[in-house]
């Protein structure tokens, strides 16, 4: 049999084999562990290319692009005086084709290549079906298994809103595709995704308007947090419309409409496009899953243990298609957890102790642990810190202030229990928080830590000693 570079492969001699279904981060990660543990692998992969979702039509076009509208937005929007710059989208096809070519060229350096040469190694391009907990057909062909894992992924969710699957309409994939901007936009959502396709849209030069179902966007986080951010994107021109329930969608004449009820009262928003982004939905469909015995919980998801396996012993589970934390770190994380126990018959289980999460708008959304109400209803005994970036010598420096620094610390213990951040680069600070809960760092301990002078991260430092001091009441440097 060949492997994804058509080069022919000589199977290692051995007795335990894993076909893993799927292509993406799960999958590979899960195929690089086994290998190394002396495993057969057999890698069936259909829908998107290699690489999955990340590289293809995820985290990697959609940074790129996030990164190009910001290059627009800073040379518009800044605040130093004497200096004038400006910036604009002169041929967006350009951008798109740029983005397009880096995805294609990480496919091949990042997943295609990584397994050419992995002995043991097959890949088959086709859509697999479990024939029994133990044999997998795909193509016409039964290929039998010491164990399979499952590592198909997720897709957007489409709500089953009146009129919607009459008009055509983008989703987070279909609107990375585009070579031409639309002149306005409804996004329908308001979490991580729709959040930072909604300021993407917008730096390039849309209309945006944003229909959220819940009381205000990212519901699930602290109020000062979603204000926060609310501020800023509003700041931006975005209009963000909250509590919204949608009753029709229709499209006539090349513009799309949007019938709801917001606060009791009917409402109708139009635009050129409109954009879905409303979650994501497991790939289980189509896949014998249950006439394996293997349990999906209430929207589709399948179940594991600790451990990963499924309720089939021989059967694992990785990546976003046993739903949250849907992450590519914790893919590839799950991926070689999995095919460890698959093929040592280990019993590690997942451990997601000091998980960091980034929302990638601007200012950046991040956070780590616990906050306030998550601790308290562990039992803890909380305590919050907020240090503005307007007492951050760095932000103050580069004349960008937004945001803030939390820190969510255990009185009884100093212990650092959690962190939320609103701030440029927010992402590059979580990192110290992360470790400082995953190895019991206290508070105390960080604010001894030395931090250089004029520098993002320095406002951690600041915002631990604002704990038990006015950072008023500091000099440069002071502790």
């Amino acid at each position: 049999m060949s492997d994804a570079c058509g080069c022919e492969v000589t199977p290692k001699k051995t007795s335990n084999h894993l076909v893993i279904i799927g292509g993406g981060s799960a999958a590979f990660s899960a195929a690089i562990k086994a290998s190394e543990l002396g495993a057969k692998v057999t890698m069936i992969n259909g829908g998107l290319p290699i690489g999955g979702t990340c590289v293809n039509v995820g985290c990697v076009p959609s940074k790129f692009m996030i990164r190009a509208c910001d290059t627009i937005h800073k040379a518009n929007n800044h605040g130093f005086n004497g200096i004038e710059t400006n910036g604009r989208v002169a041929d967006y096809r350009q951008v798109a084709a740029q983005q397009r070519q880096l995805v294609v060229e990480l496919r091949h350096a990042k997943y295609i290549n990584v397994v050419a040469d992995l002995p043991g190694f097959r890949m088959i391009e086709g859509m697999a079906r479990f024939v029994s907990p133990k044999i997998v057909e795909v193509n016409g062909e039964n290929i039998s298994a010491d164990h399979v894992l499952v590592a198909t992924g997720a897709s957007p969710y489409i709500p089953p809103i009146p009129g919607l699957a009459d008009i055509n309409y983008l989703t987070s994939q279909t609107a990375l595709d585009l070579d031409k901007l639309p002149e306005s936009i409804i996004v329908l959502g308001g979490r991580y995704i729709a959040l930072e396709m909604a300021q993407m849209l917008s730096r390039f030069g849309c209309r945006v308007t944003m229909l959220q179902r819940s009381s205000r966007i990212l519901p699930t986080e602290a109020e000062g947090l979603t204000g926060e951010l609310t501020k800023h994107l509003t700041d931006e021109g975005i209009e963000i419309v909250t509590g919204v329930a949608l009753t029709d969608i229709s499209r006539t004449n090349g513009e799309t409409t949007v019938e709801a009820i917001v606060d009791g009262a009917k409402r109708t928003f139009k635009a050129s496009e409109l954009l879905v982004t409303t979650g994501r939905k497991p790939n289980t469909d189509n896949m014998g899953l249950e006439e394996a015995g293997v349990a999906l919980d209430e929207n589709g998801f399948i179940k594991v243990d600790d451990n990963l396996r499924t309720s089939v012993k021989t059967i694992y589970g990785a990546g976003d298609v046993i739903g949250e934390p849907m992450f590519v770190y914790t893919a590839a994380y799950e991926g070689a957890l999995t095919a460890e126990n698959a093929v040592t018959g280990s019993s590690k289980a997942k451990d997601y102790t000091a998980l960091p999460w980034v929302i990638f708008t601007d200012p950046q959304v991040a956070g780590v642990g616990l906050d306030e109400r998550e601790a308290k209803e562990k039992g803890i005994d909380a305590e919050a810190s907020t240090l503005p970036l307007s007492h951050v010598p760095r932000s103050l420096a580069g004349c960008d202030t937004r945001g803030f620094i939390k820190l969510i610390r255990d009185k009884k213990t100093d212990l650092l229990v959690g962190a939320r951040i609103v701030a440029p680069e927010g992402s590059e600070l979580l990192m110290e928080a992360s470790l400082a809960i995953k190895h019991g760092i206290t508070v105390k301990e960080i604010v001894s830590a030395f931090h250089p002078y004029l520098t993002l991260s320095e406002g951690i430092k600041l915002t631990a000693i604002t704990f038990g001091k006015s950072v008023d009441k500091l000099s440069c440097c002071a502790v």
